[in-house]
């Protein structure tokens, strides 16, 4: 079928410490701190997003940092999105290498297993994030962190599942988010989602005696992929129940519409809508700077805003 799906749309992960998580991905990695609102499930926990200008689909990153909640630490591992890379100018991995020496971030050079320059580092969490050396990402960067328009991330690359069984799991992208197999390694498969530019790319890695992943802090919950219309996303949910997975409903994050299923392999899969984003309650200017919350929260705010922690970006 049709499934209208476009792209990625961001990745979620559990972290630690609040201010952390902000100095990592706005102060050294540059992005924008595009919403600053809370965990519709878990409103005393902070919900960052990530991104472009505008937080458009395919660059946004988000975090729930759940320190000193009792959440456990996490296990990387099979069923689980394991590396989430970000996209950067190749002619810019010489300034990323310096800027990380520079924060005192230890890096890994280990290029993908598709020839192209990467480098592979943890967030203060422990995160597995990986910048790759792209040439042709036509999508204009945020440039925060006194980084120019040459070196900045232009947003998501490509994200890594680590799975048992790849098959399955390539044929469930295949006939259901209109993924394609582009190219093949050693034991990665890589498939493009509607195209195969930077925000478009999903690596299937295959398993060997690596443990079942553990969801928990420094682990990425799930990865979302990118509906053009609310229709397009009820279709695709009918299509998933025709096949007898469990799906959600479709569930109002203020900022899109969310289902969430697992693929055959157990990785967390959400399909969420382009429209209406981030500008629905907020000015592009004026992006991340308040806290946000969806309207049948506001009248606990003074409650909420007690338990969350004072933060900065």
């Amino acid at each position: 079928m049709d499934s209208n799906i476009t792209s990625l749309h961001h990745v979620t992960a559990t972290v630690a410490e609040a201010q952390p998580d902000l100095d990592f991905y706005v102060g050294l990695l540059g992005q924008r701190l595009v919403k600053k609102t809370v965990n519709f499930d878990n409103p005393g926990v902070y919900h960052f997003y990530y991104g472009d200008e505008r937080g458009t689909p395919g660059t946004i990153m988000t975090t729930f940092p759940y320190a000193g909640k009792g959440v456990r630490e996490g296990v990387r591992g099979v069923g689980q999105v394991t590396v989430t890379s970000f996209s950067a100018p190749r002619a810019a991995m010489g300034f990323w290498r310096q800027r990380l020496r520079a924060h005192g971030v230890p890096f890994v050079d280990e290029g993908t297993a598709f020839g192209e320059e990467a480098i592979t580092c943890s967030d203060p969490s422990g995160l597995v994030i990986r910048i790759v050396g792209t040439d042709g990402d036509a999508r204009d960067p945020w440039t925060g962190a006194g980084i120019t328009p040459a070196q900045a991330i232009r947003g998501i690359h490509s994200v890594s599942l680590l799975v048992r069984e790849p098959a399955t799991t390539i044929a469930l992208v295949q006939s259901l988010l209109d993924g394609a197999v582009i190219d093949e390694g050693a034991h990665v498969t890589r498939m493009g989602i509607n195209g195969r530019a930077p925000g478009q790319l999903v690596e299937i890695i295959r398993a060997s005696d690596e443990a079942a992943a553990v969801n928990g802090l420094g682990t990425v919950h799930h990865v979302a992929f990118a509906a053009t219309t609310d229709a397009a996303q009820l279709a695709l949910r009918e299509e998933i129940i025709a096949r007898g997975v469990k799906v959600t409903p479709v569930l109002d994050r203020q900022y899109f519409h969310s289902i969430y299923f697992r693929e055959p392999n157990g990785v967390l899969f959400e399909v969420a809508t382009r429209p209406p984003g981030f500008t629905v309650d907020e000015p592009v200017g004026a992006l991340g700077q308040a806290l946000k919350l969806p309207p049948w929260e506001e009248p606990r705010r003074a409650q909420i805003e007690s338990v969350l922690p004072a933060v900065h970006a």
